[in-house]
């Protein structure tokens, strides 16, 4: 009977059956373009490989390549269990994880030698078909609730996280609902309850899944660009542009407390370069956006204006907290050491604080600061000064 179900599938009469196949192919390139524009995101590469694979898998059925029912369920079984775990890597992978290599080989071993086991061994073809549909429920299942946290985040992220979820768990109810304890007859299989609902759910929820993976695979893009647009490539701090951005949303919050300002300018760091090479010169600045960024912990936001000159802004932070910090800086810059530097050669550093006025802006708060730092280089530097 099997048999007769085989030579059933095997060549797609309608053309129609070609349209999955097809949407997959289209979504593996949308994904492998998306990694081609940004390498350093490798998730989107995995995405790609599991619609591929899970369109070989559907093709593979399609054709019936390899021919003969059993070799033709095995492989099918192969290509559909991968597709799921590569999909799940990805996944993880995004969120800073990876799907380990016992995973890869435990899921594969327990679905396709389960498959082949009740084809050579046991023919039974409900049991296969519950072990094939609820392994990958099971799989997904899994994932989605490592990734709960997703459904805290930006809207994609939510968006995504409910549709993994409900495309994992139909796996269940839907194989129950129209299987129950009887395998579908063979003859007339492919139009069974089972196999058109597989086929409707499928293309549902597995095209609502695919724009959820690309919906938030194009807003990490775009948050990337921002960040890149944002940010100074040597100190990893922002640039003028991503910092000035930053104040302005304090500035205008509601409510806000206290905002203090501390600009912070190396000493002599002309001379620096000058004789010991540029290189040694990107080695203080970078070297001092790390320091900066320790001594200031969660407390503030950083950013690199240009040059040797630095800015914190330190919400809800009073002036006198902010003179504090900017001396403790002061302190730690002196007691640091720098790459191709000589071990006895001390850096300092010269620092302006203000405490941000009713009504002022961003340049009328960072002229205040900017005042309060050639306050201090006027006075001999390596000292701080604040802006009453």
């Amino acid at each position: 009977m099997e048999k007769s179900f085989y030579h059933l599938m095997r060549v797609p009469s309608n053309p129609l059956v070609l349209i999955g196949p097809t949407i997959l192919l289209i979504f593996a390139l949308s994904f492998l373009l998306a990694w081609w524009r940004e390498r350093k995101q490798r998730y989107p590469l995995f995405f790609a490989v599991s619609c591929l694979l899970f369109c070989l898998g559907t093709s593979s059925q399609l054709f019936a390549v390899p021919p003969g029912y059993g070799p033709n369920a095995v492989v099918s079984a192969f290509l559909y269990t991968l597709s799921v775990l590569v999909l799940s890597d990805g996944l993880l992978r995004r969120s800073g994880k990876q799907l380990p290599l016992l995973g890869y080989l435990a899921g594969l071993v327990c679905v396709v030698v389960s498959i082949a086991y009740f084809y050579y061994i046991d023919r039974q073809l409900l049991v296969r078909i519950y072990i094939l549909n609820f392994g990958l429920g099971l799989v997904l299942t899994g994932i989605a609730w490592k990734l709960r946290h997703l459904r805290l985040g930006r809207a994609s992220e939510r968006f995504l996280f409910w549709i993994l979820l409900a495309f994992a768990v139909h796996f269940f109810p839907r194989t129950i609902l129209t299987v129950g304890s009887n395998a579908p007859a063979a003859q007339g299989f492919g139009f069974s309850p089972f196999w058109l609902t597989l086929q409707f759910s499928l293309a549902i929820l597995g095209v609502a899944l695919a724009l959820a993976l690309l919906a938030v695979t194009i807003g990490d893009t775009i948050e990337v660009l921002r960040w890149e647009r944002a940010t100074d490539p040597l100190t990893g701090l922002l640039n003028r542009r991503g910092f000035d951005e930053r104040v302005i949303s304090h500035l205008q919050t509601p409510d806000m407390g206290p905002v203090s300002l501390v600009v912070a300018d190396i000493d002599h760091f002309k001379n620096i370069n000058d004789a010991f090479g540029h290189q040694v010169g990107d080695n203080v600045l970078s070297g001092f956006g790390r320091l900066l960024l320790e001594t200031l912990g969660q407390a503030g936001v950083c950013g690199r204006l240009g040059g040797e000159e630095f800015v914190v802004l330190m919400p809800n932070c009073g002036g006198s907290v902010a003179y504090a910090f900017a001396e403790r800086l002061r302190h730690e810059m002196r007691d640091n050491s720098f790459d191709g530097l000589p071990a006895a050669q001390r850096v300092t550093v010269s620092l302006g604080v203000a405490e941000a006025r009713s009504r002022e802006s961003v340049a009328e708060l960072i002229a205040r600061a900017d005042a309060a730092l050639y306050a201090a280089k006027r006075a001999g530097r390596d000292c701080v000064k604040y802006s009453n």
